[in-house]
């Protein structure tokens, strides 16, 4: 197989290559050798081939990548070695025509660029055929080629040789090569480059799909030739070359999955849902997928595939909540759906993340005059609930907030504006008629230690706390009415969460004996005191943690896991963990740009009793395969991350030296000052007797009990941004 960036192997060539291989029994395994292209016969699951080995967390063909690619993956996976040849005529595996920006080369041989003509075009850099073997073999490491990919490993491997492969794989495989058959797979570039023998594109040359037949057992193509992506990119309806291909016997194979690249919108940033839109469609499947990732393509045939229908384990065995769309939280089988209250200024509760409207609605141009700072929030300006009257925030849009924006991964655009803003009292009346096993009502008052410090010189910490909650206990109360009239206080059916950072909140809804309180722990931290254990269990049922506290990292890598659940969970708390989010950027490496991987990490290795996630699918995805219940006696299993298992594979001095191990939590840490009286905060432009503007009945209802002394009343509430 030639890469995109090659010489293409031309017709003539191609046909000459399969008479030569199918007149010679020796040859074929020979050839499958120099490939890497031995494959078992139809009737089984689609292939994975590993594209340099495990290319997307190692430098491209390099001993570690084929290494874990052959540990890690399924135990037929293929390893590709895209073959390029020394001046005197040794073998190399190594991706794409040049050497320069995927080997140190350049460094060592700073004199040796040279200009070739490929497809017309000069191209110019470091090739293999210029150097001798031992030149290459002396001299030249390996370093990673893609930037956001760890360069960890940079500079401590050499190129590989067919003869290494043979040496260190093959043998190993050796008796299923002699139980498979060698097939020829011809290659398709980009459908916009011309075939140099035919003089036609490859994309015409699709279309001619019986000439092939004549040469070839199946074909190699970009996977937009099978699913194409529209300029907005969202998919587009499938082609019909899999099942033409499929009809005159040729088998398909799909190149260019990787799990750090900016894919369709229609995957959410979920790997795994790519290659189930390949694998397992009601229409077809491809018999192979050509990927950098090795491990989540073979959890995809494994574990993912044709387990859609399968049912979800009962929510008591392990908790899925989620945090942003309600409706399709609903439809993607959240178990528990959440409202983060915010207060407006005349007093309606309603759910929305953060008290500043500016990332999440279209607030920023429709009320730029009520810009203000707010420094116990953020030290930056925003338009807050608490100045804006329902009214006003139903002339508002939803606007997606997409953490990771600025890197260009945005979040369903096409949804972007999608939706409408709840009342409490709404929220609940929607969770009562769905499904759900459990709402989750947050009640927090989020502010930093360094914003507490620079909004409060010259006062105490607790003087700080106390401002925070006079002027937020309006929220308590209102959650407290709303919830009471809704009948959630006598509900049997479904599980109410109360969740706030305060313990003095939690103390308030301690006399509704069903309910569950959630302490929503903000800071770092790697256990637990048993004082601190002692004084949580006095206002919560459980702990909501951040993911930075559950292992130490070194360079983006887990040393080990620290015992901050464990602690928790010998103190019979239950362990919330989250917010998870899919794009690759939120990843570690030892989750292989996975989100799959981490939710099987926080559910299987740490043992937490509920996640809290952006992108439940994908969570429910995992929890519905056999894989997700690791007492299962299975061939191949999507497994845990392993704390040490990649840095103790980095050269001394590769990483900086870790950070010391982050604190254990003490009392001050869990417990607030109690909630003074409600304090009225009369703006000079509200009357204090000004009616509630445009409220609906449902609105109007939560306001009845909030005891609020005046309209103009405010509750400043924040958001509490789950790392």
């Amino acid at each position: 197989m030639a890469d995109s960036e090659r010489y293409p192997i031309s017709y003539q060539d191609f046909s000459a290559i399969s008479r030569l291989i199918r007149s010679d029994v020796q040859l074929q395994c020979h050839v499958a050798k120099l490939l890497i292209l031995c494959y078992h016969p139809t009737g089984r699951p689609p292939q994975v081939v590993a594209r340099g080995g495990f290319s997307g967390l190692f430098p491209d063909a390099s001993q570690f990548a084929y290494q874990f690619a052959l540990s890690t993956s399924l135990p037929d996976v293929v390893l590709f070695c895209d073959l390029q040849f020394s001046s005197d005529k040794t073998g190399f595996c190594k991706t794409g025509l040049t050497l320069d920006n995927s080997t140190t080369v350049s460094e060592i041989f700073p004199k040796m660029e040279r200009t070739y003509k490929v497809h017309g075009e000069d191209v110019h850099g470091w090739f293999s055929l210029d150097f001798t073997a031992d030149q290459l073999i002396q001299n030249v490491t390996l370093i990673q080629n893609i930037f956001s990919r760890p360069s960890t490993f940079d500079g401590s491997m050499g190129m590989y040789t067919l003869d290494d492969i043979r040496v260190d794989f093959l043998k190993s495989l050796g008796a299923k090569l002699k139980k498979s058959k060698t097939k020829l797979i011809f290659r398709f570039l980009n459908d916009d480059v011309v075939e140099p023998s035919t003089k036609k594109t490859y994309g015409e040359l699709a279309k001619d799909l019986k000439s092939i037949k004549d040469f070839a057992a199946g074909i190699l193509v970009p996977k937009t030739y099978i699913w194409p992506l529209k300029k907005d990119q969202y998919l587009a309806p499938s082609t019909s070359l899999v099942k033409d291909a499929h009809a005159l016997g040729l088998e398909v194979y799909a190149s260019g999955f990787a799990n750090d690249i900016s894919t369709s919108y229609n995957y959410s940033y979920d790997p795994g849902a790519e290659y189930l839109q390949f694998i397992d469609n009601p229409d077809f499947s491809v018999d192979g997928v050509l990927t950098d990732f090795p491990p989540t393509a073979s959890g995809a045939v494994a574990c993912l595939a044709h387990s859609k229908g399968s049912p979800l384990p009962p929510p008591g065995s392990k908790l899925r909540m989620f945090t942003t769309v309600l409706s399709l939280a609903i439809k993607d089988a959240a178990d528990i759906i959440d409202c983060s209250v915010q207060m407006t200024k005349d007093g309606v509760a309603f759910c929305m993340h953060s008290a500043d409207l500016t990332s999440s609605t279209t607030a920023g141009t429709a009320f730029v005059s009520k810009s203000s700072t707010v420094h116990e929030i953020q030290n930056k300006s925003g338009i807050f609930a608490f100045d804006l009257s329902w009214s006003e925030v139903q002339t508002l849009k939803p606007d997606l907030y997409s953490p990771f924006a600025q890197a260009g991964l945005k979040r369903n655009p096409a949804a972007k504006n999608a939706g409408k803003f709840m009342t409490l009292p709404q929220f609940l009346d929607m969770a009562k008629a769905s499904n759900v096993s459990g709402i989750l009502v947050e009640v927090e008052f989020v502010i930093s230690e360094e914003l507490i410090k620079h909004s409060c010189a010259g006062c105490t910490h607790a003087a700080c706390f106390i401002s925070r909650q006079e002027r937020g206990l309006g929220v308590v109360d209102a959650v407290t009415s709303a919830l009471t009239k809704s009948g959630y206080d006598k509900e049997t059916k479904q599980q109410v969460y109360i969740q706030s950072d305060d313990s003095s909140v939690l103390s308030a809804f301690k006399k509704f004996t069903t309910f569950k309180r959630v302490l929503s722990i903000e800071i770092q931290f790697s256990g637990a005191s048993k004082p601190s254990l002692d004084d949580i269990k006095k206002y919560a049922d459980g702990v909501r943690m951040h993911r930075s506290s559950l292992a130490q990292i070194s360079g983006y890598f887990m040393t080990h896991f620290t015992h901050a659940v464990s602690s928790l969970q010998a103190a019979n708390l239950t362990v919330f963990i989250g917010v998870l989010k899919n794009e690759f950027m939120n990843l570690g490496f030892d989750y292989f740009a996975d989100p799959t991987v981490e939710i099987a990490t926080y559910s299987s290795a740490l043992m937490a009793d509920g996640l809290v996630t952006d992108y439940p699918a994908t969570a429910a995805t995992f929890f519905r395969s056999p894989c997700s219940d690791m007492s299962l006696n299975l061939s191949y299993s999507i497994l845990p991350a392993q704390p040490g298992a990649l840095v103790n594979l980095a050269a001394p001095g590769a990483l900086a030296p870790a950070a010391g191990p982050a604190p254990v939590l003490e009392p001050k840490d869990v417990v607030d000052p109690p909630l003074p009286p409600v304090k009225a905060v009369i703006t000079a432009d509200t009357p204090a007797a000004a009616p509630a503007a445009d409220n609906t009945s449902s609105a109007a209802g939560s306001n009845a009990g909030n005891n609020l002394l005046g309209a103009g009343i405010v509750a400043l509430l924040s958001l509490s941004f789950l790392h």
